[in-house]
C-alpha cells in the first residue's frame, strides 16, 4: 500500500468499542484514512454523530427501522440488508475494511472484502473460527491481506516479521484470566451478570467480555491464530498473564523468545493494521516499565474453564465444529445475557451441543477452487443455524450435561 496517499476505510460494526476506536484512530491521522463507509445495527443517536464528523458516503443500519429513520435525514446515503453490506466490503474505491461486527453475522462481508482483494484488519474473530480456511485459501487467490486487530494476534504478526515460518517452534497467547482467575470453581453457579462484565485490564463489548470470563475468547484465538499463521495447533500454548502487558510470544527452534509489550490499548493493534507496514506516532499512554514492573505468568486452570479444553477439541477435529461451536457459544452467552442461564451453565451447553453434533461434521471443507469455497460457505451456514437451534432448545429445556 502506498503510504502517502490517505486511505480509504470501511468500518464494519462502527459504534461498538473496536469501531469506535477505530475511529478515534482516523480522527488522530487525518492525512493517512478518511472513512468512506460504517455499517451499525441500531444505534441511531451514535451513527448520527459519526455522520456529522466523519462524512461518511454510505451507511449501512442492520435494523430497518434505524435505517427508515436516518433515512429521513440523510436520503439515499442510508442503505440496509445483508446485500447492502457485502457492497460498501468490496467496493472498488474502498482501501480497507475493518471488520468488527460481533460474531458470525460478520462472516459474509468479510469474506467479499477479501473476494475483492482488500485489506481486512480483522477483529471479528468468529469469523476465522469458522472459515479460517476458506478465508486464508481465498486470500490467497486474490491478493487479499488478512491482518488481526486482536491484541494477542497482533502482537504475534510482530513478533514474526522477517523471521521463517519453520523456525517457530511456539506460539504462546497470553491470557488475563478474566474477572475469576483466583476464584473457587464452587461458587461458579453464583456469578452474577455485573461480576462477569467486569473485566480487570481492558474494556471491551459485552459478548467478548463474557467470553474472556470464561476463557472461550482465548480458545476462539487458538483456532485464529492456526489459520493467521499457517501453524499447527499443537504448537500454539495459552499462559495466564494477569497484567495484560505482554501481548503474546514467539518462541524458536534455537530457544529465543520474542514478546510485545504494550499499554492495554486497542487503539495500538487498530493502528498496526490500519497503517501496516508503517509504525504511526501517537499520544496515546505508553507502556511505563518502572511503574508496570510486575509480570507474572501461570497456566491456565482448563478444569474451572472448560471453555478453553472444548475449543481446542474442536479446532483439532476440524471441519465445522468450530463452527458448532461457535454459534452454541454465541447462543449461550446471549442467554447469560439475557439472565436466562446461569454462567457455569455456558460450557455445558456447548458441550452438549458439540456431543449431539453429525459425525461428518469433522469432514474437511476443502477450499481448493471457487465452487468448493461457496460450498463450504453454504455447509457452514448450515451448521451454523443447526447449532443455534440445538443450543436454543437446551436453553428453553434447561436440560445438559451437569
Amino acid at each position: 500500500m502506498n503510504s502517502t496517499t490517505p486511505k480509504s476505510v470501511t468500518i464494519l460494526g462502527s459504534t461498538g468499542s473496536i469501531g469506535r476506536n477505530t475511529l478515534n484512530v482516523i480522527r488522530r491521522n487525518p492525512d493517512r484514512f478518511f472513512v468512506k463507509a460504517i455499517s451499525a445495527n441500531k444505534s441511531v443517536d451514535e451513527v448520527r454523530k459519526q455522520i456529522v464528523e466523519f462524512h461518511p458516503e454510505t451507511v449501512v443500519m442492520i435494523d430497518p427501522v434505524a435505517a427508515e429513520t436516518l433515512r429521513k435525514e440523510y436520503g439515499d446515503m442510508i442503505m440496509t440488508g445483508d446485500d447492502a453490506l457485502n457492497e460498501i466490503s468490496s467496493r472498488q474505491n474502498i482501501d480497507i475494511v475493518v471488520a468488527a461486527m460481533v460474531g458470525f453475522a460478520g462472516l459474509r462481508p468479510t469474506i467479499e472484502a477479501i473476494r475483492a482483494g482488500k485489506r481486512v484488519a480483522i477483529a471479528n474473530k468468529e469469523t476465522l473460527v469458522v472459515a479460517g480456511e476458506l478465508m486464508t485459501a481465498l486470500a490467497k487467490k486474490t491478493g487479499a491481506e488478512i491482518l488481526p486487530i486482536d491484541s494477542e494476534h497482533s502482537a504475534i504478526a510482530q513478533c514474526l516479521i522477517g523471521e521463517a515460518p519453520e523456525s517457530i517452534k511456539r506460539i504462546i497467547l497470553t491470557a488475563s484470566g478474566g474477572p475469576f482467575r483466583t476464584r473457587l470453581k464452587e461458587t461458579f453457579g453464583s456469578i452474577t451478570l455485573s461480576e462477569a462484565l467486569k473485566h480487570p485490564n481492558w474494556v471491551m463489548g459485552r459478548k467478548i467480555t463474557i467470553d474472556s470470563a470464561t476463557l472461550m475468547n482465548k480458545g476462539l484465538e487458538i483456532i485464529e491464530a492456526r489459520w493467521l499463521f499457517s501453524v499447527p495447533l499443537e504448537k500454539i500454548d495459552v499462559i495466564v498473564h494477569p497484567q495484560s502487558i505482554i501481548h503474546s510470544l514467539v518462541e524458536f527452534c534455537d530457544g529465543s523468545i520474542k514478546a510485545q509489550l504494550g499499554a492495554p490499548d486497542m487503539r495500538l493493534p487498530i493502528q498496526y493494521a490500519l497503517g501496516y507496514p508503517d509504525r504511526l506516532a501517537h499520544e496515546y499512554d505508553v507502556l511505563d516499565l518502572l511503574i508496570n514492573n510486575r509480570l507474572d505468568f501461570e497456566q491456565p486452570d482448563i478444569d474451572k474453564f472448560p471453555c478453553l479444553r472444548l475449543a481446542r477439541e474442536a479446532g483439532e477435529r476440524g471441519g465445522l465444529f468450530p463452527t458448532i461451536l461457535n454459534a452454541a457459544n454465541e447462543i449461550a452467552v446471549e442467554a447469560f445475557l439475557n439472565e436466562k442461564i446461569g454462567f457455569d451453565e455456558i460450557p455445558r451447553i456447548i458441550e452438549q451441543v458439540i456431543q449431539n453434533s453429525p459425525r461428518d461434521s469433522a469432514q474437511p471443507l476443502n477450499a481448493l477452487s471457487d465452487d468448493s469455497i461457496n460450498k463450504g460457505i453454504g455447509r457452514i451456514y448450515h451448521a451454523d443455524a443447526k447449532a443455534r437451534e440445538n443450543a436454543q432448545k437446551l436453553v428453553a429445556k434447561k436440560v445438559f450435561v451437569s
